[in-house]
This record gives C-alpha cells, structure tokens and sequence, in this order.
C-alpha cells in the first residue's frame, strides 16, 4: 500500500483507525464524505424548486395566467416546510391542479423528502443503504440504525390511517354543506394539511376557520389531527407500548408533559385575554370562547389554522402566541420550532440549577451534556435568525414593530399565523420570510446534524477556571 494510505490510517481517530486495522479495510477519504445535514438542505431545495416551477404554469391558477416567480416560489416554500403563510389565498386563486401540487409538497415535505425517497426506493426494490439508513435516523430523532426502515414504513402506514381517519371524519361534516366531490376534497386537503401542521385552507378570502369557530364537528378533529401530527410516531408508539405516562422514556416524557403544560397553559392565557380584551371573541358565549382558547392554543404550535382574526388580538396575547410558536411541536414530527424536547430538557436544566443539583435531571434520570449544549446552540441560533430577519423587515416593510415580530415568529416556527401583512409583503420582504421559513424548518435540525457529525472524542481536557456569574 501506498504511503498515503498508512498516513491517513494514522492521522485518523483512534477508533476507527483500530477497526480499519482490524478488519484490514481502507478507511474512506474525508473528502469523499459530504455533510448529512447539506443533504438535507439540498433535497429539500430541489423539491421547493420543483414545486414553485409547477406553480408558475397557467394551469396552476383559476385565471388561466402565470403566477409571478416570488409568488410561486413563496408558496412552494410554505408548502414543503408546511408552514402556511400565504401571498394568494389557496381557495380562490388556485386552480384543482394548483391546489393538487401544494397539496403533494405538503405531504412531502411533511413526511419528510428523505424518508419519502426512500419510501420509493423500497417500492421500486432498491436497497437503503448504510447513508440513507444514518441521515434517516438522525433526521426522526433514532440513536440507532436498526430498523429504520421497518420503523418508515410504519410512520408511513400511521400517516396514510391517521389522514384517512381524519378525512373520513371530516367528510361527514363537509358532505352536509357541499357538494359530494368538493366535500370529499376538502376532506382529504384539510386532513392531509392538519396532519401534517400544514395550515392551508380552502375556505377562500384569507379567513381560514374564522367562519367556522362555533363549529365542534369541524375543529375537534381538526386539532386532533395537528396533535398527532405533532408529537411524532415515536412517541405515540412508545407510549402506547407501556400504557402510562409513568413508564415511558425520558424523551417521551419531557414530549408528554411539556405538551399537556403548553396546551393547557395556552388555553388559560388565551382564555384570560378575552375577559381582559374581548375583541376577538366578540359575540361568542363561554364554552364557545374556550373552544376558541383551545384551538388557538392547538394550532398555535405550528398548523397556522385559525378561527379569530389574529390583528384583533391584543399585544400580549400576540407576545405570548409567539412563545407557543416558537417551542412548536416535538422532535421527529411534522411540526417546526425549537421542539418541546429542547425546551423541555433546557427547562429542567434551569430548574435543576436553580435547586441546587449538580447534574441537570429530570424523571430520575440525567441528561447528556453534549445534548444540553446543542440545545442551547439551537436555541440561541433561533432567536439570532429571528432577530435578524426582523432587523431587516423593520428596514424594507412599512408595518408595526409587533406585526412583523409576528411574521418572523410565525415564518421561523413554521406555523402560518399572521395578522394580516404576509400578502402586502414587498418582494424583498417575501424573499427574507421564504428564507427563515427554510431555515426555521430545517436549521434546527441542520444544526444537529451538523453537530452531531463533527463530534469527535477529546483527546486531552484543559484545565478548569470559573468564570464570574451575574
């Protein structure tokens, strides 16, 4: 063998360079590795790409003429990372075909483009390889490779039943106020996107449920369907396997609890606002008023549905929306956000702080600190990107501070709830919300990809020094 070759078994790490010398196999060049997270990234740009050429053709809207490149590209971009914010109302400006493409990126983009590729690959009899089995793994929150695929295809099989259920349920609803073919396709269209956190409606005008908010039969189900949507299959697989809260694993906890406290919370505070501010429950008695708090409090955490008029909500009620959809759903699932895994864990981490313990712990068991790390890297990487995106905004778009706070929330927590500005956005201002709605869906996980590949075992430690605290 060349001299190169025992170079770079040298230089490598001690464990890999121990089992290349003991299976006596070259070790692969690092060049010839590229980044799982970029794969990512890449797969779902072509699919928006594709999208938004798709959206552009004549045939995509009821008029019969080309929609504009941002604009197309804009909604491709929502549709695929199944955010919901909208420059042209779904309902009235698209046509059946138009409607059908967004329709098929949001339960890519949902399901997600890698697990749906190779979805294909296992119908069309090619085998998933070593890469496609770790980038899978890592992108549905596995820590380990074996049974990826059997794991997919039961997503895949829990996905199709959940959004039948759902269109099935929904259909008796619709079939008493449309006609058979459009209530079996608003059926299967709102199913499909409030599995998948998605947000788009077909209700015309912009007004999402707002005509609908009294109406149990339609919004029970439809938050049912966000709710499974967004606390992923693993979690609902491992909780159905025990039976109880109590015997789950730590990561199932922190989903279970953390989502009961958001939603609870949520309904209480949006509830209170009412009585504090009535505007936006106007005219509605009080189990309807909670049925409101409720479902705000649902969709909040990444569908975008709405039954109230987002503007008419006072300051702080949008502040603390914006708390909902910046924590989203959980790790592995269709919704966005931080995750309620990271912010479940962070919060244990504070309190464990704050209590005096020297190893953050939850439920009798420790956390990782690499995982504690790359929590807060997540988190303060989040908040930098709204930050930003919002600097830019109050620069290019002539609306309040608050309304566009909002919109970079809602973009970056991919949830689709606006106070009205997404349409009158300016083509910069569309451009900048496209890109943290990208970013919000995969940046977090991008992040952790990215982090987990570059983690290499230390070799030495440096010495300790304390650093000075408030």
């Amino acid at each position: 063998m060349s001299n190169s070759y025992y170079m770079s078994r040298n230089q490598a790490p001690p464990v890999r360079r121990a089992l290349s010398w003991r299976l006596r196999i070259p070790l692969p060049r690092e060049r010839n590795s590229r980044s799982l997270s970029l794969w990512l990234i890449y797969s779902f740009a072509i699919l928006i790409a594709v999208g938004g050429i798709l959206l552009m053709l004549p045939s995509a809207s009821v008029s019969g003429n080309p929609t504009s490149s941002i604009n197309a590209f804009f909604t491709s971009t929502s549709a695929v990372c199944v955010t919901g914010l909208v420059v042209v109302d779904t309902g009235s400006y698209w046509s059946g075909f138009g409607q059908g493409v967004i329709l098929a990126l949001i339960q890519i983009g949902g399901f997600g483009f890698m697990t749906s590729a190779t979805l294909l690959l296992l119908m069309f009899g090619r085998r998933v390889g070593l890469r496609e089995r770790l980038l899978i793994g890592q992108s549905i929150g596995l820590t380990r490779l074996g049974g990826v695929v059997g794991l997919i295809k039961r997503m895949a099989l829990f996905t199709l039943l959940s959004e039948t259920a759902g269109a099935f349920i929904l259909f008796l609803y619709f079939s008493n106020r449309e006609p058979f073919l459009q209530a079996t396709w608003k059926s299967f269209f709102h199913a499909i996107s409030a599995f998948n956190n998605a947000g788009f409606d077909l209700f015309g005008n912009f007004q999402s449920f707002t005509q609908h908010r009294t109406d149990i039969g339609l919004l029970i189900p439809i938050a049912v369907l966000i709710m499974l949507g967004g606390v992923s299959y693993i979690f609902l697989s491992d909780f159905l396997k025990y039976r109880s809260p109590f015997k789950i694993s730590l990561d199932s906890k922190l989903i279970f609890y953390s989502t009961i406290s958001l939603l609870g919370m949520g309904t209480v505070v949006i509830y209170v606002t009412h009585l504090a501010d009535p505007a936006a429950f106007a005219g509605l008695s009080t189990s309807d008023t909670m049925l409101g708090a409720f479902f705000h409090s649902v969709t909040s955490r990444t569908a975008g549905f709405t039954t109230i008029k987002i503007a008419s909500l006072a300051p702080y009620a949008l502040f603390f929306t914006m708390f909902l959809m910046f924590v989203g759903g959980a790790s592995g699932s269709t919704a966005g956000g931080i995750k309620v895994n990271t912010f479940g864990m962070v919060i244990a981490t504070i309190w464990s702080t704050v209590t005096g313990k020297e190893q953050p712990q939850a439920f009798g068991r420790e956390f990782n600190p690499s995982q504690i790390y790359r929590a807060i890297s997540v988190i303060i990487l989040s908040f930098s990107v709204i930050f930003v995106a919002t600097f830019i905004l109050t620069m290019t778009e002539d609306f309040s501070f608050i309304n566009i706070l909002f919109e970079a929330f809602s973009a970056f927590g991919t949830v689709g709830l606006s106070t009205g500005i997404t349409p009158s956005l300016s083509g910069m201002g569309k451009v900048i919300i496209a890109v943290v709605i990208f970013i919000g869906r995969l940046g977090p996980l991008a992040i952790t990809l990215a982090l987990l590949q570059h983690q290499r075992p230390s070799m030495y430690r440096y010495p300790k020094e304390n650093i000075r605290i408030g």
